[in-house]
């Protein structure tokens, strides 16, 4: 009779190994993490790459300002500015759309509910009088 938690009578090994199988790595938040911030460095890095190459000095002439910027630095504003406009764009487009959500589904208050006041009144005075009164 095997009882439980003897040697023989279970299959757990505690190597590298269970079951012929390799034992799975655990999952690491810092795997997340790393990922996290490389992704955004690596961006920053190509950015900076893109300034470096496009250093030649260009006229930027906007809303009556003008000025001279290098040519990679105005390419990045554009770009940044036209991020701006599409997330403004979508932003208001989904205000206008739960705006137009809430109108649908909200019921009106056709009805009231009138209770009367226990304090001090009589509770059958609103009632109206029957033959037999």
């Amino acid at each position: 009779m095997a009882r439980f938690g003897s040697a023989s009578s279970t299959n757990i090994q505690s190597g590298p190994e269970i079951n012929d199988r390799p034992r799975p790595v655990p999952p690491f938040r810092t795997a997340g993490s790393l990922v996290a911030f490389t992704a955004p460095a690596v961006v920053l890095l190509l950015l900076l790459i893109f300034i470096l190459q496009n250093g030649q000095r260009t006229d930027v002439h906007f809303f009556g300002a003008q000025g001279q910027l290098p040519m990679g630095v105005a390419l990045l504003l554009a770009a940044v500015f036209g991020v701006l406009l599409v997330t403004i764009q979508a932003t208001m487009r989904r205000i206008i759309q739960l705006r137009l959500s809430t109108r649908r589904h909200r019921t009106p208050y056709t009805t009231t509910i009138t209770r009367p006041d226990p304090a001090g009144t009589d509770l059958g005075a609103d009632v109206p009088k029957g033959r037999n009164s």
